[in-house]
Parts: C-alpha cells; structure tokens; sequence
C-alpha cells in the first residue's frame, strides 16, 4: 500500500506493446512475483505469470446468472474480459495459513510462532471493483484495535497494476453501487488498453519509480479520445441496476419477509457465493496433528456462513436452515457491515451472481422485497 500522490502530481504516460512486455522483466528484476489473469480449466484466473504470453490474449468471458464461458475475440487484447472466479483475496487472504506450531518434547509442549517470508506480490489486471474491495478488506484486517498480521504484511507489500474496464458483463452492477468502472484510486499505475498499447497512470511514487524503467511518450489527443471511448464502452454496456436507497433499513425491516422463503427454495448453500466474493472473509481455526501426535498446527481456513456448522456454539446450532443462512449472508453484505465497517460489503462484480449454480441475483432478491414494500 504505498503512498498516493497528490492529484497534481499524477502523470500519464503512453506504453507501447514490446515496452509492455518488458514490463515483466522489470518486475522481476524488483523482486516481485507477477500475479494476473490467465486461462485454467476454461476460465480466466489469477495465477503467477512470467511473460505476456500467460495472458489471455485474444480472450474473453460471456456471463449470465448461473453461466460462465469463454470465447474467442475478433481482436488480441490482453485485458478482454470482465472478473472470473478467484479474486486477489486469495493472495491477500490464503485460504489456510499457519498461525502457530507446537511439538511435544520431554519437557512438554513447545509452541513457537509461524515464521514465513512474506511474498512481494504485483498484482496485474485489478478492475475497479477489486480496488474496492481491497480497500474494503483493508478496513476489516487492518482497520480496528486488531490488525490481522497475514493480510497487512502481504498488503503493504504488493504493488497493484490495475486495468481500467472497456467491456462490462450481464452480471456487473459497479455503477450502482459507485465502485467503477474507471479505476480512481488505490493503484501504483493503471492501464487502458488500446490497440497500439496502453495508457498508464500513475498512482504513487512506486509506480513511478517502476515507469522510469520502461520506454513511455506523451499522450497524443487522438490516443486520449480513443481511450475515453473504451472506458465509456464499459459504462453503456452495464444494465443491471441495483436501488441502493435506504437497503439497510429496507433488510432489516423485513427479516420476516416471505421472499427469504422464496429464495430458500431455490439456494444449495454450496458456498459458491462467498467463496468467489472479494470481500468475504468469514474464516474458522482448526488444530490440524499429524500422524503420530507430537507435532500439532493452528491452521486458519476459509469459511462460510453458508455452512451449516459455521454457526454452531453453546452445544446447538444458530442458523440450521438455508432460508436463515442467506438471510444472514445477504443483511451482512449489505446491512450490518455498514455498522461494522462503515461501507457496504459489495462492490457490484456480480460474481456471486456469475458462479451461483442456480443462479440467484441478489439484486432481484433485494428488488422484489422492495417491490413488496411499494
């Protein structure tokens, strides 16, 4: 998380392609490892690159409530495509970690502090949306009297490289709740790819430092003008709106409504939905011993409240129906987390919509609550 420059002080710069792909280079030649898009079992993921040639050029995903797939372009842009199922929580935020080990020895139980190096991420290919929910994630980890050590330590320690949206999926609903599609802040630099190359602003002193390794020209007006339209592409291209109008008041005056019934019906409580969120961060701690008994680790994992043992204490079960987990799910997101947090837990990706086998809309469910109401 480095330090923004002051607005005066941003810069734009034009990024040929050959310099784009040295941009790898000089990465690496920095230490870091390169985290971004590339295609595994048919779906645009994030997962180490070495070279432009891990991305998914000339790639891009159609996606609909219940429906993801990939299709071929009629051009070779790199950053194509809208979100896929991972997110830069799994970087951020593993999905297991170590917190502490202990081995029994003659003199008792040993326990020592798990010390790993920290991974010096760049992050390549953050959408708007995902700035958002960093910084969402920031105020959960980081922003109380507790600081989650795993997540601020890999977070001070990554450089983002975001990429403003030119195309938008059936699912996204960033306008609605004002998180994109145009990356405005919380990146070293940003992209907007055009057919020629890229232009790049800079967000901080460290994206600077990085754009003085790499041959760059000045902007010329007509390259201005076409990256404009790219990113107003993405703008029209949003349908799906979301009436965010008093949401809290509207969920939490209707914890009884039939639709949670409705919904019941319909949800498996698989967990897709939380597990692709870039913002949910419901996790459990376990004490994992190997075989013989004398060395045991505190393991931290990912979780949902979707999952039926996720609410269990005091000897029962809180939440034992479906229609009571997304229900809590769902105030959470976009009720309670206000309270706890200051912000709504959504960001408007539409993942949750995207990788829900059923195809559940929580902007539909909200919708005919608040549909009952008028």
């Amino acid at each position: 998380m480095s330090e923004s420059l002051q607005t005066g002080d941003v810069q734009t710069r034009f990024l040929k392609l050959d310099e784009f792909a040295r941009l790898f280079e000089v990465l690496i030649s920095r230490g870091y490892e390169v985290i971004g898009p590339t295609i595994d079992q048919e779906a645009i993921v994030y997962g180490p690159l070495s070279s432009i040639d891990d991305l998914p050029r000339g790639w891009t995903d159609q996606q609909e409530p219940g429906r993801y797939r990939l299709v071929k372009r009629d051009d070779n842009a790199f950053f194509g495509y809208v979100v896929g199922p991972s997110s830069w929580k799994k970087q951020l935020f593993p999905p297991v970690a170590t917190l502490t080990r202990a081995d029994r020895t003659e003199e008792g139980w040993q326990f020592q502090e798990v010390e790993e190096e920290t991974p010096r991420y760049a992050f390549l290919g953050v959408r708007a949306c995902e700035l958002a929910a960093m910084k969402i994630q920031d105020r959960v980890f980081t922003g109380g009297p507790y600081t989650d050590s795993i997540y601020d330590q890999r977070r001070r320690q990554a450089l983002v490289i975001a990429v403003n949206c030119t195309q938008a999926a059936s699912t996204c609903f960033c306008t609605s709740m004002q998180t994109g599609p145009r990356c405005k802040t919380g990146f070293d630099l940003a992209l907007t790819e055009l057919s020629d190359g890229f232009l790049v602003e800079v967000g901080t002193a460290v994206g600077a430092e990085i754009l003085q390794d790499l041959d760059t020209g000045d902007i010329s007006p007509e390259q201005e003008t076409r990256a404009d339209a790219a990113r107003q592409q993405a703008v029209d291209q949003i349908e799906r709106r979301f009436d965010t109008t008093d949401l809290k008041d509207l969920l939490l005056s209707n914890l009884e409504h039939p639709q949670w019934d409705d919904v019941a019906e319909r949800c498996l409580s698989c967990t897709n939905c939380t597990m692709v969120c870039p913002t949910c961060f419901c996790s459990s701690v376990e004490e994992v011993s190997d075989l013989t008994g004398e060395h045991v680790e505190r393991q931290r994992q990912w979780d949902s409240c979707f999952n039926l043992d996720f609410s269990y204490m005091n000897g029962g079960l809180v939440r034992n129906r479906i229609r009571n987990r997304y229900r809590q799910w769902l105030t959470h997101k976009l009720a309670t987390w206000i309270d706890q947090f200051g912000t709504s837990g959504c960001v408007g990706c539409g993942r949750c919509i995207t990788w829900c086998p059923v195809g559940i809309d929580l902007t539909q469910e909200v919708h005919a609550i608040r549909e009952s109401q008028s």
